[in-house]
């Protein structure tokens, strides 16, 4: 069996990356060991720079022009493949479409937009979510079919973080708190928390994400001296892997959302076995609470923050034992290879039933 692999991100960058062991292979939803399941994989040749249409264009192109000699698409966004989607739909592709989807199917206002919406997701086989509750939140569109959406258990490259781990945090103390990440981080909540404790927090933040600006944002932002700030211009997971090894927790702030924003961050923490303080995401995979791996904190409750710091710091031996517990969760329930092997099932599934 051969699948079409399709990443809105560069798949070729990547690829290179994770051969020079500079970058996590999780990155590319388990497609990297679906050979070890029989799936041989066509590579999809990101063209990064494109304009969206023209992006949109050119893999219609390359998905079409593989299309004799692949089984199926394997995508981990539909978001530059709609047209094959909706040949999918009309009959016009005979090749099945499995994706990752990563917010709630919901119910439009416009008519006529559910009227295409409902063509669209008939154009789509199957459907991996990041949790029960999109799942949940999708059900009550009419669009969303039951037996066609699936949990995904989406973790992380255990290989890759098992090396970081084996030259940082093994030979030195972990210290201090850090942030990552880079899409929708209540910064101002965070800072404020930090700024009242008094305890050591590093962040690592892109200038800018989409149209809106970090870097303006800290212009506006009192920082004490126990906050360090770092902006950085590139995809760099393995240096900051390196870095998230050697703190004591990490700290995930978050605004309101319904997908999951976070969860890169949050799948890293639980490899690395360090605890975790989080915003109360509904949309998370998994409970920090109830799970005993760490924190939650209601969106924008900078007192809540505060008494989480305060916690972690003043109790090390719990917040060790909590990353030990994440550590198990990596271990035995969010890893790459439990995601390879349920998105190969699934694409053996879909084919043999075609």
């Amino acid at each position: 069996m051969r699948v079409y692999f399709y990443h809105t991100q560069d798949i070729q960058h990547i690829l290179s990356e994770i051969g020079e062991g500079r970058f996590p292979s999780h990155f590319l939803y388990g497609a990297t060991h679906l050979k070890d399941h029989g799936i041989d994989v066509v590579w999809h040749q990101s063209r990064i720079r494109y304009s969206r249409i023209k992006r949109m264009l050119y893999t219609t192109w390359q998905i079409l022009k593989n299309y004799r000699g692949i089984d199926a698409v394997y995508a981990t966004h539909y978001t530059g493949i709609e047209p094959v989607i909706f040949l999918r739909a009309l009959n016009l592709f005979r090749k099945p479409i499995v994706i990752w989807h990563h917010q709630p199917i919901i119910t439009p206002k416009s008519r006529m937009r559910e009227i295409l919406g409902k063509l669209f997701y008939k154009g789509i086989d199957e459907m991996f979510f990041f949790s029960q509750k999109l799942i949940d939140d999708s059900l009550k569109s009419k669009k969303a079919k039951p037996e066609r959406m699936h949990l995904g258990h989406w973790g992380a490259d255990m290989d890759f973080y098992d090396r970081i781990i084996k030259t940082g945090s093994a030979s030195s103390e972990r210290s201090g708190f850090i942030s990552t990440g880079k899409e929708l981080r209540d910064m101002p909540t965070l800072v404020s928390a930090f700024n009242n404790t008094g305890e050591d927090l590093t962040i690592y933040l892109n200038h800018s994400n989409g149209d809106f600006s970090y870097e303006k944002l800290f212009h506006t932002l009192e920082t004490k001296d126990n906050i360090h700030l770092h902006f950085i211009d590139r995809l760099m997971p393995g240096e900051l892997a390196e870095k998230v090894d050697r703190a004591a927790c990490v700290v995930i702030c978050c605004q309101e959302t319904k997908y999951t924003v976070g969860l890169t961050t949050l799948v890293e923490a639980l490899a690395l076995g360090l605890p975790i303080i989080c915003s109360r995401n509904p949309q998370f995979p998994i409970d920090v609470d109830s799970e005993g791996c760490g924190i939650s904190v209601a969106y924008k409750d900078i007192d809540g923050w505060e008494k989480a710091i305060k916690y972690i710091s003043q109790h090390p031996e719990e917040a060790e034992r909590m990353g030990r517990k994440g550590r198990e969760i990596a271990e035995t329930r969010y890893n790459e290879m439990i995601c390879a092997r349920e998105a190969a099932n699934l694409l053996l599934s879909v084919c043999r039933h075609d």
